[in-house]
């Protein structure tokens, strides 16, 4: 019976132990070695209901994906927190299917669709007493009350948004540019702010030139209409601003910006908008050719723009008072480092290469909201009774956020938290919002690894996590007294769940210990826990527990087919293999074949995949999103092949100092870490160094070109799929942190891009391209392939796949991409 393991391997020490899923990890000493460290072995649980031996073929692993089973995906509770609700794809269709759990138990039924708004919702907002719980579904707004009942409250096609509860017993909500305050009882609306963006309106225009102002004195007619037209002006001005009964006088700002983000205090007093000039996400230019249309011809797809054409990003902060109708901007010059030249040290070194000097001085930074993937209020958050605001700030260039609140007697911010990153801020791991009406949560890198904080307003911090481990999907039980979250504390490649006191009283208590990735989401009691699990053979399902330590997850779902299950699959083990760069290790996958052997005298050829997203972890003991990949490694097996995958320096999980070691040097600690793979494969599992191939798609595409062009002879193979050739290329959201911009950095674009480095390919090359991928475009590969058609390079080939964006869609392209792939591996590598 084959098992799943997890390896740490430092230096030549290695050791071993063995557990089962449930319990803690054994820990033994090599007796051969008394001074060796000790090493950890996990073991998940194997796929005990396969039976037998299905045969695995190219043509299985890339069909249609449903054959594996359709399971679960984006679970959550329903509104009440009784029932557990879940998508699932439809066999042979696109479509997912709402479905749900009733009272967490039983078997799964499918949500009519006429039901839908009673489960689904885009937002919520509690009110403040807890009576009712307003949310919104397809852009209506709907308020679910005590007793299970469900009001609408609009229906039409303007799509309402941002919900804030009042403190009142209203409910606000966005249309537009506008707010209203909405009764969920009677549901009566009124309009409370409206902004718009151009001129106030006035009762006569002033005399634009000397014809007019000569007409406006002569005349008396003239005279007469312009002061009939004030006196109209002025009682519509009276009546508007005397009669409650109107929607009120709208805000009229700078008609050269527009609205980025703008949240109604729960007093409703107050309005505070982030505006800016409106930034073009493309040019006309910005466009992609589509070969492959039902009418036969071709069309002009409309893609971003490339980081070399990058324009600042700055909003303003402007208060609007909704009782004195007043605007007041609020300025960034109380924020440490606001006027900072914290790139001066890289524009210095990239003057100098070019013959020039450079001259720092301080002038005000460009500065944003903080954008966060995956937030559920954003980056303005008032506290429950709306008399403090917190707000999250980023400046442009990537080095600086800070945590501010607003002093509306003084009309200035005031920074709560800053973290400053010579290289960047990560763009994830920063939730925030309010523990209570003084005191904030947030999480920050500041230590070297993504933890939880708490801060009372001009008070001290307080750290609540700490520890060589990430923590992620923070979120806090509504009576305020833990945090519960997602962490990697066991080991960097098992996530279990756990919580925190927001005292800072106690250390975590983990929630589960399933091994492997375990996600939640927490009620709406904040009493019980869905759990979505899966392992590196078994792909997610779903838990169900009460949200306490001792309680013991159930089993809600049973997805996964029985072909699925009656293929032997190979599992892997996650190996921490020694760097000769840095003192953490390089967590690899390693898949080896069936009846491996070590000491054989035969040595085996071997495979190095490279994930994707630069920023990705995938060298864990849960399901993989790479899961293709995960089979074609266990078909490589079956013929022969010893595979790795390595978490290189910038994944996700290992911290702030794994993740920023490729800044301004995309492609060199990553490579090195393949050499070091490369090593540990020669050395410790009987590998052929000369029989070595790679493969990668997207950052994986990128890295098997630089190690294949920097590192001639590492691999006598590789094959990118989807990959960036030239980084000026790349959207900026991405790029910007990693290398700057092109403008101030030329010099980490020239050192991080393939296309610099063709001339050292010796290998045997095959580039894979989608041809309307928008995300890295197919100009990328082409003028690669120009690049090595100019230097006159001959092992290498193309592969296009015209009707493919950056992620397959059709299984015949997937069919074709890794016969290729496997293709070139038993000819350069058998």
């Amino acid at each position: 019976m084959v098992k799943s393991r997890l390896v740490m391997a430092i230096g030549a020490a290695l050791m071993a132990a063995s557990c089962a899923s449930t319990t803690p990890a054994n820990e033994t000493a090599n007796t051969t070695n008394a001074t060796a460290p000790q090493v950890q072995t996990l073991s998940a649980d194997p796929l005990a209901s396969a039976q037998g031996t299905a045969e695995l073929t190219m043509e299985q692993i890339m069909a249609d994906p449903d054959w594996m089973g359709r399971f679960p995906e984006n679970a959550f509770w329903s509104m009440d927190g009784e029932h557990i609700l879940f998508y699932q794809k439809r066999e042979g269709s696109d479509i997912r299917d709402l479905m749900i759990i009733n009272n967490a138990e039983g078997e799964a039924s499918k949500v009519a669709l006429s039901d839908y708004h009673l489960y689904v919702a885009d937002e919520k907002e509690q009110s403040v007493a807890g009576n009712w719980l307003s949310y919104t579904y397809e852009g209506n707004v709907f308020a679910r009350f005590g007793d299970g009942s469900v009001k609408q409250l609009t229906r039409d096609e303007a799509r309402q948004h941002n919900l804030q509860a009042m403190t009142d017993g209203s409910l606000s909500y966005q249309q537009g540019n506008d707010f209203y305050v909405v009764d969920v009882n009677s549901g009566l609306t009124r309009q409370v702010a409206s902004i718009k963006f151009e001129d106030a309106p006035k009762a006569n225009e002033e005399p634009k030139d000397y014809l007019a102002k000569e007409e406006q004195q002569l005349i008396q007619y003239v005279q007469k209409e312009r002061k009939a037209a004030e006196e109209s002006f002025e009682r519509q001005q009276q009546l508007q601003s005397q009669n409650s009964s109107l929607a009120p006088k709208p805000f009229y700002l700078d008609k050269s910006k527009e609205l980025v983000q703008a949240r109604l205090s729960p007093r409703g007093d107050k309005i505070i908008a982030a505006i800016s000039e409106p930034n073009k996400w493309r040019e006309d230019g910005d466009i992609m050719p589509n070969y492959i249309n039902e009418d036969g011809r071709v069309s002009s797809e409309r893609v971003r723009r490339r980081v070399a054409d990058a324009q600042p990003d700055e909003d303003q902060l402007v208060i609007l008072d909704l009782e004195n109708h007043t605007d007041t901007a609020l300025t960034y010059n109380t924020l440490p480092g606001w006027n900072e030249d914290v790139l001066a040290d890289v524009k210095r070194e990239n003057h100098e290469a070019r013959g020039e000097s450079y001259e720092s001085e301080e002038k005000p930074r460009p500065i944003h909201l903080m954008a966060d993937w995956g937030w559920e209020n954003g980056a303005i958050q008032w506290n429950e009774n709306g008399t403090e605001l917190a707000v999250m700030l980023e400046a442009w260039d990537n080095k600086d956020r800070w945590i501010v609140t607003v002093d509306f007697a003084g009309k200035k911010l005031v920074p709560q938290d800053r973290l400053h990153d010579d290289a960047w801020i990560n763009y994830t791991h920063n939730e925030f919002g309010w523990l209570n009406d003084s005191s904030l949560w947030f999480m920050s890198e500041a230590d070297g690894y993504s933890h939880l904080y708490v801060k009372s307003l001009n008070g001290d911090t307080q750290q609540l996590t700490e520890g060589n481990y990430v923590v992620e999907t923070a979120e806090l039980s509504n009576d305020a007294e833990y945090l519960y979250f997602q962490a990697n504390i066991e080991h960097p490649g098992i996530y279990e769940v756990y919580r925190v006191k927001t005292d800072g009283s106690g250390e975590p208590e983990a929630m589960t210990d399933l091994d492997g990735m375990t996600a939640f989401e927490l009620s709406p009691q904040a009493d019980e826990l869905i759990l979505t699990h899966s392992t590196p053979l078994m792909p997610p399902e779903l838990y169900h527990k009460e949200a306490n330590v001792s309680d013991a997850p159930e089993r809600m779902t049973q997805t996964v087919s029985e072909k699925f299950l009656s293929i032997d699959w190979t599992a892997p083990d996650v190996v921490g293999v020694e760097s000769s760069h840095v003192d953490e290790p390089i967590y690899t996958r390693i898949y080896t074949p069936e009846g491996f052997d070590a000491e054989r005298a035969e040595e085996y050829p071997a495979v190095v995949f490279i994930h994707g997203a630069g920023y990705l972890q995938n060298a864990h003991m849960g399901w993989s999103g790479y899961f293709r990949e995960f089979m074609f490694h266990s078909l490589l097996n079956k013929h022969g092949y010893v595979v790795a995958d390595l978490d290189y320096r910038g994944s996700k999980g290992y911290g702030r100092d794994w993740r920023t070691a490729i800044y301004r040097q995309m492609g060199t600690p990553e490579v090195e870490d393949l050499v070091d793979v490369a090593s540990y494969l020669e050395t410790n599992l009987n590998v052929d160094g000369d029989r070595l191939g790679t493969y990668g798609g997207s950052y994986g595409g990128f890295l098997t070109f630089m190690a294949l062009f920097k590192e001639p002879g590492l691999f006598e193979a590789g094959s990118a799929l989807r990959p960036v050739t030239d980084w000026a290329h790349y959207n900026v959201g991405y790029t910007s942190n990693i290398l700057n911009l092109p403008q101030d950095d030329t010099i980490a674009y020239r050192q991080s891009s393939p296309i610099y480095f063709a001339e050292g390919l010796e290998d045997a090359l095959l580039i894979n391209s989608p041809m309307i991928d928008d995300n890295v475009f197919f100009q990328d590969s082409v003028r690669l392939v120009q690049r090595l058609i100019e230097l006159k390079k001959d092992d290498w080939e193309t592969a296009i796949y015209p009707v493919e964006p950056h992620g397959f869609r059709q299984p015949e392209s997937w069919l074709n991409e890794y016969r290729r792939i496997f293709k070139l591996f038993e000819e350069n590598l058998k």
